[in-house]
């Protein structure tokens, strides 16, 4: 495995030998480890079937789970994708971005069966993380790119977590240092004419609305989480060994804490391991804080991590949806 220490603000650092390397893992079936402005995504081309199931087996991810492909541009996802008004609008305003939409897949793109689960859909996004969307642009080809950890426990926002779960498998790891977001990108559908939030992410509910002139419907009832449309919809996922209790009214001197806001939950200070995601309750900022938090208090060995109130509202969306995914009954 090469890891290469990337400063995204040095000139030309598109032209430095370890990009090519890169490049020509991608290009010959080999998994790297990329920075988006979300998490870490475990890159392949997308449309070799063959490195795509690299990704699967890496991650010991269940295939019937489909990956997000990444482009370079609009122009590019539309290559794939078929895009109505609704999309059009929404990829116009947010692209570059931590958004994902899922559109009717063109039966000319050469992504992979194995890429969209075997569905007639496709989850496309142009990240803003600028080296994922080099990387695509330099090989000509589209990235499914999935968070890249181990498929169900915490999402790497560092280079070290990535490597921590996956660096066997890895042919480059590309180290940008943290994610500016911190959680993964919201996911929209737009199969049926109705737009529909399939996973809260790192654009609030409220910001999309917005755009589409009209509310967002949720998953589906019949989108059951044993094939799901998209990703990050199992029902326990971004999991930590410890059991999480959420919006616990008190902290317990035997467990970690998670807390938010300037106001400590009572016993905060007996706790055995806190973190707070926002002492000032800014919901930007616990968000670029939560899976670090949580891989924190993981590794302080507590076998119980209580959760303070978070409010759901903007990025508080995303955040909850985590936790309590991470809080799910595990199989």
């Amino acid at each position: 495995m090469q890891r290469w220490t990337l400063d995204i603000d040095t000139p030309d650092w598109q032209s430095a030998p370890e990009a090519e390397t890169a490049c020509t893992a991608l290009l010959n079936g080999e998994l790297v480890a990329v920075p988006t402005e979300t998490v870490y995504g475990l890159a392949a081309d997308a449309t070799n079937g063959k490195a795509c199931a690299k990704i699967f087996q890496a991650k010991g991810r269940p295939q019937f789970n489909p990956l997000i492909s990444h482009v370079a541009s609009l122009e590019a996802a539309r290559e794939h994708g078929v895009f109505d008004a609704q999309a059009l609008a929404l990829a116009e305003a947010f692209w570059p971005g931590p958004l994902t939409l899922v559109v009717p897949k063109k039966k000319s793109s050469p992504i992979s069966d194995l890429a969209t689960a075997g569905l007639e859909t496709v989850a496309l996004r142009v990240p803003a993380g600028p080296v994922m969307r080099f990387l695509a642009d330099r090989t000509g080809r589209p990235l499914a790119a999935p968070s890249a950890n181990l498929s169900g426990r915490i999402s790497p926002t560092r280079a070290e977590d990535v490597i921590a779960d996956l660096g066997s498998s890895l042919s480059v790891v590309i180290d940008a240092g943290p994610c500016a977001v911190g959680v993964e990108s919201s996911i929209v559908g737009l199969i049926d004419g109705t737009p529909r939030l399939l996973r809260p992410g790192g654009l609030p509910r409220e910001e999309i609305e917005k755009i589409l002139g009209r509310p967002l419907q949720d998953a589906s009832p019949d989108m059951a989480p044993e094939a799901p449309a998209a990703p990050g919809m199992l029902t326990s996922h971004y999991a930590p060994d410890a059991k999480m209790i959420l919006n616990a009214h008190e902290a317990s001197p035997e467990d970690g804490l998670l807390s938010f806001g300037p106001d400590p939950l009572p016993g905060a200070a007996s706790a055995r391991a806190e973190v707070n995601l926002s002492p000032t309750g800014d919901l930007a900022e616990a968000a670029a804080n939560l899976f670090q938090a949580m891989r924190t208090l993981d590794a302080s060995g507590v076998t119980t991590i209580r959760v303070q109130f978070i409010p759901s509202f903007g990025l508080g969306e995303a955040i909850n949806d985590r936790l309590r995914r991470a809080a799910a009954p595990r199989g």
